[in-house]
């Protein structure tokens, strides 16, 4: 059984982080272990606090991991600090880890910030370049490429820029209003449409997470690059089709689809 790891955020809500990394994992067919970046105590509304480990636990935990169990692809989400990106870069070099796909996560579906201003420039020039993939949101490539992106050719722009600077292919998700769900994938320069809809789901909490969880779990099972993009839009459309919603009338909980075996066939 091939195998992957996030490293990222707790999520106590389970909608996101390394909680709904582990489940989409799961769904997708490999063994899925996780590194602990921060807990945090939220869930849809809202972020009300962030207790980070100590780089020292960090490598600890990352080191448990590779020295047992390497694993076949790495997803990276919320690293709230330059000292942890500093720390988690180290390792993954350090081990010669492959088929990483970086989620750039600077602020939750709800508005709050996850990530220091400070460490933008350590995750463009520690992590990124290490990485196989990156898969930012427009908000988030605005930041790393410097500009504002309005437009399907802003997309375009911003996704180039960020990948010439990092050497990295770019999925630039293109669900924050520039065209529907239409995302960009740019690869050694060439750059690839892969159309989607907008689907009326209040239950967005999260969707980032997983979209970059199941490409990892599809490179891991050795599909390449745009076919692991393709086979994860196509898992998340069906789960945001399925509109299950877990909250009581105080607010929309999803991603409680991870666990339909209703989404089996991805395991494949």
């Amino acid at each position: 059984m091939k195998t992957a790891l996030s490293i990222a955020g707790s999520d106590c809500s389970a909608g996101a982080g390394i909680q709904a990394d582990l489940k989409t994992m799961t769904m997708n067919g490999v063994y899925a272990m996780s590194v602990i970046t921060a807990l945090t105590a939220q869930n849809t509304t809202g972020v009300t606090g962030i207790l980070e480990v100590s780089p020292e636990f960090l490598d600890q935990q990352l080191e448990a991991v590779f020295s047992d169990i390497p694993p076949d692809a790495v997803k990276i989400g919320m690293i709230p600090s330059p000292a942890l990106m500093e720390t988690a870069a180290a390792c993954l070099r350090r081990y010669g880890a492959r088929r990483i796909v970086v989620d750039p996560v600077m602020v939750a579906t709800s508005g709050s910030s996850l990530m220091d201003t400070g460490a933008v420039d350590t995750l463009r020039r520690a992590l990124l370049p290490l990485a196989d993939l990156a898969t930012p949101n427009i908000p988030e490539a605005e930041v790393l490429a410097g500009m504002a992106i309005r437009s399907r050719q802003e997309m375009e722009q911003a996704a180039a820029r960020i990948s010439e600077a990092c050497g990295c292919a770019v999925l630039l998700k293109g669900g924050h209003g520039v065209h529907d769900a239409d995302d960009l994938l740019v690869a050694d320069g060439t750059a690839t449409w892969f159309p989607g809809r907008r689907i009326d789901n209040p239950n967005t909490h999260g969707t980032g997470c997983t979209l970059s969880s199941a490409i990892a779990a599809n490179l891991a099972k050795g599909f390449s690059l745009e076919q692991s993009v393709a086979r994860a839009k196509e898992y998340i459309t069906g789960a945001l089709e399925a509109m299950l919603d877990l909250g009581r009338g105080s607010g929309p909980l999803d991603h409680g689809f991870c666990l339909n075996g209703y989404f089996s066939q991805y395991a494949d």
